[in-house]
């Protein structure tokens, strides 16, 4: 289908569906194997060496996988997505497959735990320096870029803080200095409450595993190309010069726009290895479906359950973008549709103890590490998310000891505010 023509929920539902013609069936296909048989051997030479597109191997390529992304890449309007087996392996490939040995990149202070772990220790193992910058201020970034600077990460809604960057100064900033921009979207859900590639992102990152799928039921990730990046400038000979992998094929020569995202799967999952099962890609692409429709119904009770902690004598304080005491509201605004997200963070009063005595008395919202679930989720990130934090990093992310991250499921939320009025009863 030519998804220029279509909006965002008629993408969610037929981007990437073929018809099938022997069998008239609607749905896609779940195909369950590992290999792929080849017309002739001229055939599997010319797959090998990517001068024909087609299946060789799931590691790589999967039918059911191949319609997944193809309705991620018509939801972002890009030239291509590649699914992988989880978010951290998603932004994995897409750093590795930009830097090595020497470069460094320059990310934002608000940062998922993991993220930031990633970042700070297995990349620095790798000898690439992960350069955290005081602030999401451009002028901040701009200080740690140098010559070996091969990308700028943020994180459209910070994680748990919910600090929402200004994308667009961002995104210029990034075209000034002739850099990627890195922006992991997990909270714009697959576009829909923010696309950063209008705001000047080169490349999205999620965690499918969140509203993507929307039910808890599969983990995943995926990386996309806008397919706007010029990648002959000469900072990147990995894409734009001779491929070691590939008998000195030129990526950008050969493959244009979507040049990136070919070496990400060409080389990323035939290195690394982390592919989705195409059972997973299977529910991803049902979660999609309904994406739009489970996101508006999760924002609107977002309202309603902040609104009331705001108001209740137990909680210190109400960190929701959509408020306009929030720093980052004036972004969420620009940036996001109905000027928030479905996660919102509170601090209650009293200690520790108590904190933790208030979620293990939460009896619908359950105490997990997710965002984006059917089911509202209460976190503490100081014990899950956060924990190999140092004292300091924690204070520089907003993370302290009473603080609660709460992501809307698709309860009534009245039900919800009943089940926090017991579990506040239960703390004194």
């Amino acid at each position: 289908m030519d998804s220029k023509k279509y909006r965002f929920e008629t993408l969610q539902i037929h981007a990437g569906l073929q018809p099938d013609e022997p069998t008239g069936a609607r749905g896609v296909a779940i195909y369950p194997t590992a290999a792929y048989r080849f017309k002739n051997c001229d055939h599997a030479a010319r797959l090998f060496e990517l001068s024909e597109g087609g299946n060789i191997y799931t590691r790589l390529q999967n039918p059911t996988t191949t319609a997944y992304e193809q309705r991620i890449a018509a939801l972002y309007g890009a030239v291509g997505a590649l699914a992988v087996s989880s978010g951290m392996s998603a932004i994995l490939i897409a750093v590795l497959s930009l830097a090595a040995e020497g470069d460094n990149i320059v990310a934002s202070p608000f940062l998922y735990g993991g993220t930031y772990n990633q970042f700070r220790t297995s990349l620095r193992r790798l000898g690439i320096d992960c350069r955290i910058a005081p602030s999401e201020r451009p002028e901040d970034f701009e200080a740690l870029i140098d010559g070996r600077t091969k990308a700028l990460y943020a994180e459209s809604m910070g994680n748990p803080t919910c600090a929402v960057p200004d994308l667009e100064a961002l995104g210029s900033l990034a075209r000034r200095r002739d850099v990627p921009l890195i922006v992991d979207n997990t909270f714009g859900a697959a576009g829909y409450l923010c696309n950063p590639f209008e705001w000047g992102a080169s490349i999205v990152v999620d965690s499918a595993t969140k509203w993507i799928n929307g039910h808890g039921t599969a983990m995943g990730g995926v990386i996309v190309d806008g397919g706007s990046y010029n990648w002959a400038n000469g900072k990147f000979p990995q894409i734009d010069g001779p491929s070691e992998g590939y008998h000195g094929l030129n990526f950008h020569e050969a493959f244009g726009p979507a040049a990136f995202i070919v070496k990400c799967r060409v080389d990323g999952l035939r290195d690394l290895g982390c592919c989705p099962s195409p059972f997973d890609s299977y529910l991803m692409m049902i979660g999609l479906e309904t994406l739009s429709l489970r996101v508006k119904h999760q924002v609107e009770s977002t309202w309603k359950l902040a609104e009331y902690c705001r108001s209740h004598p137990k909680v210190e304080r109400v960190s929701f973008v959509g408020f306009d005491t929030h720093p980052s509201h004036e972004n969420a605004r620009k940036y996001y549709r109905y000027g928030s997200s479905a996660v919102f963070t509170v601090e209650l009063k009293g200690t520790l103890e108590s904190t933790v005595r208030f979620v293990e008395s939460l009896r619908l919202a359950a105490n997990m590490t997710m965002i984006g679930d059917s089911i509202t989720v209460v976190t503490h990130p100081a014990s899950t998310t956060h924990k190999q934090l140092s004292d300091a990093d924690l204070a520089a992310a907003g993370v302290t000891p009473t603080l609660l991250r709460i992501s809307l499921g698709l309860e009534n939320a009245d039900d919800l505010i009943e089940d926090f009025e017991q579990a506040f009863s239960q703390i004194g």
